[in-house]
């Protein structure tokens, strides 16, 4: 047989999920002898045998890896013979070069199954993990991925686990958070002595009773209680002054789920991933979870256990009866990060509940949870996070390092570097100091571990965000990228596009290059600029900051313009009931002095002002509660007849939607009777043909007919398929979001592109 010897080295997700242990393990079904050494950017395989066993091995490598690893590309070339006699994983030796962080692993079944047989040495154990599952990222110190770089170093191995993790038949082989109850982190209730099985056993009294508690999880803490009792969840809103936002609920197992919600194949894959993030499915008709979990909302976003101590809090041997779903929001105050130490949850959290279950394992970075829609069966991002974060997004033909800042709201920020782009875990809403001190110091870190000296900071357009003033003071050249820009080529980089595209970013707010507020655009984009061709109809947008929640303001400035008249627009304002006498007075008065104004041309306030309207949102309690509410109430109609579209105006060497006509038929219609559900599906059907036409007219004046579709207001499933429906019927190829949220969570990776562009 003839002898050979190679070097492999392999680069993706290979570190911190089972990929060396599983290296030694194919190595002697093969008979082969060498090495397997982590080096920060790749491992690397040294191997010496048979050469058709070496070709063999070459293939199973990718075939058989571990399931939670993500190989990107093997690297192959000849090696001196030494004859060396067995196959070893040797230390990490650290080198330069592109780096893997894993996400963290939501508890595999095998642990589960060991978590809670009585003869197991690990019955019970609220930290219990393997190769195939538990924190990565968020223990994370230093790379390459060993115990000494994490938050685990404060945990010495006993001599039992010490002995599984260096046993290459064990599933513990080389897990660098390995422990067990003698040896790993404890539980216990903060601000008293209770610990260990006490404190689980307290807090499972303290939520079947009712009451609201605080968990530290693996990215963060939670709030929980109850999900099956109405008051319980009614006082947890009470506490968080959130009147109406979904609370995400996790259910014991899937027959809980299936109790829950409605659940495809498709869905329950996901559910029972490795990832387990928050998906947004329909409820059942007799769902045992309470109302106001999600009040007037058709959908739950339902998540399962993925940590070991959430396991625990469902099933426990001491005889309390708990229910099957509990609520899991975000343990934070509205607007600031969640929590990850004990200071922050005694501060922040101590006030809106009567328990905090804390433990002694540091989380190094926040990972909140992940939420995603579904749309035609396949997972749409909403917020990307645990379990997703920091996965790359290569994007070929770059060379540098760049850091990003994100957006206001929704924040993440994305490391780039060369040809891989890491988009952080959310960070939070940054008009609240305590998320800006929090993207000070994960993207520190992150920079840190990826072993990064970006050469420039990207950021928003807008002078007055938190986000540029930070830029600002990092001492880098500053990379300044128009919002609505940003959005189309995060679009364009996750679908793996360079080529130009007509961009169409719908959303909220976004400072133009004018000065004046965007948020309906159609753009020409590539990754070197952007050219506008397009926009819907602008107006006035007075009464500043407020305006954004009193969807109201906008109904009447939209009134004021088309009537023209103030006791005209006073008397259609109280016909629709959506805003008094004096109100409109206010408006009109701001409207004509220039007082607290912005031109506008927001997608997001025109569904604002369109529910407003229509009696379903007159002001609101969070982002997009207008225009969620709004499609609701269109899907409930279902189909109505078309409205006929007007024509296309012209004005600053672009073209209009007739957004403005639209919004005054829509108006005509609701005072002459017409039902308000029928006027929202009328209204979404408009809108979509609208958008098809802008596209038709940019496809025109440009020649292409590739669409990107981004933007929070693409964050509407029925206003998405009807236009990415109707804009493959004219021929167009259409680029949409899928593992990258459409909102201003997804535009970190469109900054970071734009700005490596530029410095190439």
């Amino acid at each position: 047989m003839k002898k050979t010897a190679v070097i492999l080295r392999v680069y993706g997700i290979v570190q911190g999920v089972g990929f060396r242990p599983f290296t030694a393990r194919l190595a002697s079904e093969h008979k082969l002898n060498g090495s397997v050494c982590n080096k920060g950017p790749y491992v690397e395989i040294r191997l010496e045998g048979d050469e058709a066993a070496v070709k063999c091995f070459s293939g199973e490598l990718i075939t058989k890896a571990p399931p939670r690893s993500a190989i990107l590309k093997v690297d192959e070339e000849a090696a001196e013979f030494t004859g060396v006699s067995s196959f070893e994983i040797i230390e990490s030796a650290k080198e330069q070069g592109a780096i893997f962080v894993s996400p963290d692993i939501a508890t595999c079944p095998e642990c589960k199954k060991e978590l809670f047989d009585p003869k197991d040495r690990r019955y019970l154990h609220p930290f219990i993990n393997c190769t195939a599952c538990g924190p990565r990222l968020t223990i994370l110190d230093a790379m390459p991925y060993d115990r000494e770089r994490t938050s685990m170093k404060a945990f010495p191995m006993c001599e039992a686990c010490a002995e599984e993790y260096n046993d290459p038949g064990s599933r513990r082989y080389d897990a660098q958070p390995v422990c067990c109850n003698e040896c790993g982190p404890e539980v216990y209730i903060l601000g008293t002595e209770t610990k260990g099985a006490a404190a689980i056993t307290e807090i499972r009294r303290r939520i079947a009773a009712g009451e609201i508690v605080a968990i530290k999880g693996i990215g963060g803490f939670h709030l929980c209680c109850d999900a099956t009792n109405e008051a319980a969840v009614a006082k947890l809103r009470e506490r968080k002054h959130r009147p109406v936002k979904p609370f995400a609920v996790m259910v014991r197992d899937m027959e809980a789920a299936r109790r829950a919600v409605k659940i495809t194949p498709a869905a329950e894959e996901i559910l029972e991933g490795p990832k387990k993030p928050i998906l947004l499915l329909n409820r059942q008709e007799n769902s045992t979870i309470a109302p106001s979990a999600a009040p007037g909302n058709p959908k739950i976003g339902i998540m399962l256990p993925y940590a070991p101590v959430q396991l625990l809090l469902f099933d426990y041997p001491d005889g309390i009866k708990m229910p099957e779903a509990f609520i899991m929001t975000s343990g934070n105050p509205s607007g600031a990060p969640i929590c990850r130490t004990d200071d922050d949850a005694r501060e922040a959290l101590g006030p809106l509940c009567e328990a905090v279950l804390s433990h002694d394992r540091r989380i190094r970075v926040r990972a909140d949870d992940s939420v995603i829609d579904f749309y035609h069966e396949a997972p749409y991002m909403i917020r990307r996070s645990r379990g997703y974060a920091p996965l790359p997004v290569m994007v070929k033909g770059f060379r540098g390092e760049v850091l990003a800042l994100g957006g206001e709201l929704k924040n993440t920020f994305c490391i780039g570097r060369d040809e891989l782009f890491y988009p952080s875990a959310y960070v939070g809403d940054m008009s609240d100091l305590r998320t800006m001190q929090a993207l000070r110091e994960t993207s520190k870190r992150m920079t840190e571990l990826l072993e990064t000296e970006p050469s420039v900071t990207a950021c928003d357009l807008h002078p007055r965000y938190n986000t540029t003033q930070l830029a600002n003071e990092l001492g880098k050249p500053v990379i300044q990228v128009q919002h609505h820009y940003a959005h189309i080529v995060s679009c364009m980089a996750e679908n793996e596009v360079s080529e130009p595209v007509i961009g169409v970013s719908f959303d909220g707010t976004g400072y133009g290059t004018d000065g004046t507020i965007w948020g309906g655009e159609f753009l020409l984009v590539d990754y070197h600029g952007f050219e506008r061709l397009g926009s819907i109809e602008p107006f006035c947008q007075a009464g500043g900051d407020r305006s954004s929640v009193e969807g109201w303001r906008i109904a009447v400035n939209l009134l004021y313009e088309i009537c023209g008249s103030q006791q005209e627009t006073v008397e259609l304002a109280e016909k629709l009931n959506i805003a008094s006498d004096r109100e409109v007075g206010a408006q009109c008065f701001m409207a004509d002095q220039g007082v607290n104004c912005v031109t506008s041309t927001s997608a997001g306030r025109l569904f604002d002002a369109v529910s407003a309207v229509l009696g379903i949102r007159r002001k609101v309690s969070f982002e997009g509660e207008a225009a969620m509410f709004l499609e609701y109430a269109a899907r409930r109609a279902g189909h109505a007849e078309k409205l006929p579209l007007s024509a296309f105006k012209e004005a600053d060497g672009r073209f209009l939607l007739p957004t403005s006509e639209l919004f005054y038929e829509i108006v005509k219609r609701k005072l002459s009777g017409e039902a308000s559900e029928i006027l929202a599906v009328q209204f979404h059907d408009a809108l979509a043909d609208e958008i098809i036409a802008g596209c038709e007219r940019a496809g025109a004046q440009t020649g292409i007919r590739t669409a990107a579709l981004s933007g929070g207001v693409f964050q509407n499933l029925l206003l998405l398929e009807r236009v990415e429906e109707g804009l493959k019927e004219r021929g167009f190829k259409v680029l949409r979001h899928h593992l990258i949220p459409p909102n201003d969570g997804g535009i970190c990776l469109g900054q970071a592109v734009v700005a490596m562009a530029k410095i190439q």
